[in-house]
């Protein structure tokens, strides 16, 4: 290089002169700082439709930004190294060594997918490169490394809107289904947690393996039916929620009385897949984020359906989804920190291990990349998704948008704030909008529980009681009598739905009783009753394992015993009941009330003679 530079001096003095030689090394020098070149790796599964999907909107972004007038005299120019990994973690992790060793990158956009997260995210933090995913979804992998960036919302705040859409409607309990994947292993501690704070139980999960067969999967419905809720929160990967929900369908489990809530990811599956999808999942609701609808954003979609379409003949996809909007915010970021980086050299400095046996053992630190990281942390503007800014290594979260399922379309119905909870509005407290449930109906809200399918509930019935006249049982049809009994059958009977039961006793087979009172509420929360008939007295320790009724009957014991009355009854028997200390307060009461009286009658200022003078005058 040096001596190529001699040459040329050489050459322009003898020719031009030295003062031009020197105008044209400045000028090249020049030129050599605005083309600054900053590596990024892009790892991503070109096989599946985000992956595609993300590439496209990462190559707009690379365009737009460096053609926005406020950017054309910038010193840096982001290059993207794209590597095609497909779903396998181990490639994934392949070609992140690649881009460190060989490319020398300075971030690594990607991985796709939480279990690919894993491995780079170790990468980064031996290297101090930032790994920045903008689809990884779950949460804890923010937590794994300081150099592990999520720009995409964090899962919690999606947990706390969907306990809110249950807590507005009163569901006391809700079944999570969802697939055993990586994805889901923090996304439903957190959801859990979240419906703990509304009190809302979570009885049972529904795990379904992503390879699950049609036979498992039918296995998995059957068990929910045999569940008394029936609220549904559904995520899973698109096509194992498309299977699933057909054979729902085909259960009958799509239709009234039940209610199902897609969370973020599967609601996608709208703009994916399309017409199927929305066939089976009428009435269902969905939760995502809320991206303002702007003229800019128009604009990118336009761009962007152009440009995927020919790249992508056939594609069902018709605009980016929020995650492509992510991988857009992402590189127009990346952007920005790298200009507004402190410039360093963008050799890799020595390896901690020196000796290592594998190439991973032998990656070298950057600095540079450590500058570019703490300039992305800083960033902050308004990106095709809304706000872009950092919080805790991820994307600051917002505003999340409640979808409904009708016909072909998705209805828009409320929002969910963090000032506001469910609403109608984003700027207020208001009412959502009509929600039509599965089955078509609109009017009535789902009850959040349903029988099961041929059940029968087995009531527990205290055997040798306190008191007889409050339940009693013996063996027989006719066995259970009392007044607990009798209510019980009562309400049961009002009910606007059939509820069929059986009454047993808690006893030793013998008549006897099979242990106290506490025993049994323990049973009952065993589920070896479905409930308890019975005189159970409401205490705090019960209270803890078991739900009471309001009481139908005073608390206390009362006794009525008939009385002989042996007294002397004459004349004046009414005044035994006057002691001589009522006689004497009464007597004293009447000679005060005389001695007020005559001192009004005796006072001037209480006789009419001035008055009645007045009146004459005034004639």
């Amino acid at each position: 290089m040096k001596a190529a530079t001699t040459t040329l001096l050489r050459v322009l003095r003898r020719r031009h002169g030295l003062l031009l030689a020197l105008v044209l090394l400045v000028g090249a020098a020049s030129g050599a700082a605005a083309q600054r070149t900053v590596d990024v790796g892009v790892i991503l599964d070109r096989s599946t439709w985000v992956g595609n999907m993300s590439w496209t909107c990462m190559e707009l972004a690379l365009d737009d930004f460096y053609a926005d007038d406020s950017h054309a005299r910038y010193l840096t120019r982001l290059k993207l190294h794209l590597r095609d990994t497909g779903p396998n973690a181990v490639d994934a992790a392949a070609a992140g060594v690649d881009l460190l060793k060989n490319v020398g990158v300075q971030a690594i956009v990607g991985p796709q997918t939480s279990t690919q997260a894993k491995f780079l995210a170790r990468l980064g933090n031996k290297s101090s490169v930032p790994i920045i995913s903008f689809s990884a979804d779950c949460p804890s992998r923010a937590g794994l490394t300081p150099y592990f960036i999520r720009t995409a919302w964090n899962d919690s705040s999606q947990a706390e809107a969907i306990a809110s859409l249950v807590q507005k409607h009163n569901w006391r309990e809700v079944v999570p289904v969802f697939e055993d994947d990586d994805t889901n292993t923090k996304f439903i501690p957190d959801l859990v947690d979240a419906l703990k704070q509304v009190d809302t139980r979570v009885s049972y999960r529904c795990k379904i393996h992503p390879s699950a067969t049609e036979d498992a999967m039918k296995a998995a419905i059957s068990s929910l039916r045999h569940n008394w809720t029936s609220v549904f929160i559904v995520r899973m990967s698109h096509a194992l929620a498309l299977k699933f929900f057909q054979l729902a369908k085909d259960e009958g489990m799509m239709g009234q009385g039940f209610v199902w809530i897609t969370a973020y990811g599967l609601t996608d599956i709208f703009d994916v897949v399309g017409s199927p999808a929305l066939d089976v999942m009428q009435g269902v609701l969905g939760v995502k984020p809320h991206v303002q609808d702007t003229v800019k954003l128009q604009n990118f979609a336009q761009k962007w359906h152009s440009k995927y379409r020919l790249e992508n003949p056939g594609t069902s996809l018709s605009e980016p989804t929020v995650s492509g909007l992510y991988a857009y915010d992402t590189i127009w970021a990346l952007a920005s920190a790298a200009e507004n980086a402190t410039y360093v050299n963008l050799d890799f400095g020595p390896s901690v291990t020196k000796n290592g046996s594998t190439d991973f053992d032998r990656i070298d630190t950057s600095k540079a990349a450590e500058k570019l990281r703490g300039a992305l942390l800083k960033v902050n503007f308004s990106g095709m998704s809304g706000k872009f800014r950092i919080e805790n290594t991820q994307l600051a979260s917002s505003y999340y948008m409640i979808i409904n399922i009708v016909g072909q379309e998705r209805r828009e119905v409320g929002f969910w704030t963090p000032e506001f909870g469910i609403s109608g509005s984003l700027n207020m407290k208001s009412d959502i909008n009509t929600i039509i449930w599965p089955g078509g109906d609109h009017e009535t809200v789902p009850r959040g529980w349903l029988l099961p399918r041929n059940k029968r509930l087995q009531i527990g019935v205290p055997a040798n009681p306190g008191f007889g006249q409050l339940v009693r049982y013996e063996n027989g049809p006719e066995g259970q009598k009392g007044f607990c009994i009798k209510v019980f059958d009562e309400v049961v009977d009002n009910l606007p739905y059939q509820v069929l039961y059986d009454y047993h006793g808690f006893d030793d087979g013998h008549g006897n009783s099979n242990g106290t009172y506490d025993e049994l509420i323990y049973k009952l929360y065993l589920k070896g009753f479905d409930a308890v008939v019975g005189d159970v007295t409401i205490l705090a320790n019960r209270s803890l394992y078991v739900d009471f009724t309001l009481p139908y009957t005073e608390s206390g014991v009362r006794m009525l015993v008939p009385v002989l009355d042996r007294r002397q009854k004459t004349a004046w028997t009414f005044l035994k009941p006057l002691t001589a200390d009522l006689w004497l307060g009464t007597g004293a009461f009447v000679v005060f009330t005389g001695f007020v009286v005559w001192c009004i009658e005796n006072h001037e200022d209480f006789k009419g003679r001035r008055l009645r003078t007045t009146c004459q005058e005034l004639l």
